[in-house]
């Protein structure tokens, strides 16, 4: 394969990689390690602000036969000269490195870039090396340094079995905008759950499955909330349609969608309606389902055991009554991404839905990722107790 792209996985790797395999199809993508993905697309090719669960997206630069820092480190400063030439002619030049995989510390790759600041200035140019206090900088630290920008270079240097894999970050995730759009809108509800609009992402693109025009996909979210899904959906260019057991929800997602469309001038139409997702009809076309469903009670602590069962049981019962009905609505190889809920102990333990074990009954069929197992797409954070389980299937 031909690699032309680069992608940095985030905190959870399996999802990153089965987001990408949706979007581009597995024969376009090479695992690199455990932390990045290669791409046969060209950048310009990928509209990277619509991936939610990838960091950076960067361009090869070169191989090396080595991954022992040493024989590492005295080889980079030789590809510095041709990259200098791609940058223009004036200014200083901002540079930082970040390191995936291979065995070093924060102190080796600051005399790293010492080393590389002296090759700058053999060739002419002045350079600002960004310190390391971790292998990897942050996304706030390449913004904030524009690593990214005309005069920016960041090199990615990434373990690939016995090999580094260099790459140059072209584009990296718009925090600021994520936070924009998750903290500026309007309504706001803490109870229902503050779904993150990068997650939001990465559902409607695991709905989606492989880009298609726009225009022919309609996303529909059956537990619309405040409607972060339908705000991410309708950036991307599809048709949305939403609903909720509660007006209100109905009510607060349309005025989020009118502050989405004032914000981003798109005057585009949606539709909303309430309805209980376990009997509802729904009257407007749609193609495809992306949702985060009922995810029971919050809990700020572990309950115990008969009240954990109790909580399990409920969210069961609305999941599967759910699936259930909208099946009789949907013809067979329609595509649904459910994020349902799971439960993670203090000892590690994650307590599924038993609906999972039964989906070829229910009349579905999960869908199977070759760079990512179903036992992987679960996605939490270490003090979390309900996580999200990331459920892509079809209609049989």
């Amino acid at each position: 394969m031909l690699h032309k792209s680069v992608f940095i996985l985030g905190r959870q790797p399996a999802i990153s990689r089965a987001e990408l395999e949706s979007l581009f199809g597995s024969d376009h993508l090479e695992p690199i390690g455990d932390f990045a993905v290669a791409c046969d697309l060209a950048p310009a090719d990928i509209n990277f602000d619509r991936i939610g669960s990838s960091m950076r997206i960067a361009v090869p630069v070169a191989t090396l036969p080595a991954t022992k820092w040493p024989d590492v480190s005295r080889q980079i400063p030789s590809l510095l000269p041709d990259i200098l030439q791609t940058l223009p002619s004036e200014g200083k030049v901002k540079l930082g490195l970040s390191v995936f995989g291979l065995n070093t510390q924060a102190n080796q790759l600051l005399r790293l870039g010492l080393e590389l600041k002296k090759t700058c200035k053999a060739a002419g140019r002045s350079v600002r090396v960004v310190p390391n206090t971790d292998l990897a900088l942050n996304t706030a630290q390449v913004i904030h340094n524009q690593l990214t920008g005309t005069l920016g270079v960041e090199l990615l240097l990434i373990q690939r079995g016995n090999e580094t894999y260099v790459a140059r970050t072209i584009a990296i995730q718009d925090i600021q905008a994520y936070a924009q759009r998750d903290q500026g809108r309007p309504k706001r509800d803490a109870f229902v759950g503050m779904l993150p609009p990068k997650l939001a992402q990465t559902i409607v693109n695991l709905a989606a499955g492989p880009l298609e025009p726009a225009s022919t996909t309609v996303v529909l979210d059956p537990f619309c909330g405040t409607g972060v899904i339908l705000q991410e959906a309708s950036l991307m260019g599809y048709g949305i349609y939403g609903t909720d057991l509660e007006q209100r929800m109905i009510d607060f997602s349309r005025q989020n969608l009118e502050w989405l469309q004032a914000q981003h001038s798109k005057p585009e139409t949606f539709e909303l309606e309430a309805g209980d997702a376990t009997d509802h009809t729904w009257q407007h076309p749609f193609t495809t389902i992306a949702c985060e469903t009922y995810l029971g009670r919050p809990l700020s602590n572990w309950p115990k055991p008969e009240k954990l069962h109790e909580i399990i049981g409920t969210c069961n019962v609305i999941v599967q009554k759910f699936m259930a009905n909208i099946a009789r609505q949907i013809p067979s190889g329609t595509r649904l991404c459910l994020a349902v809920p799971a439960w993670q102990s203090p000892e590690g333990r994650l307590h599924h839905l038993p609906l999972l074990d039964q989906l070829e009954v229910l009349g579905y069929n999960r869908v199977s990722f070759l760079w990512a197992s179903g036992q992987e797409m679960v996605y939490r954070r270490p003090d979390q107790l309900v996580a999200r389980e990331l459920l892509v299937i079809t209609r049989k």
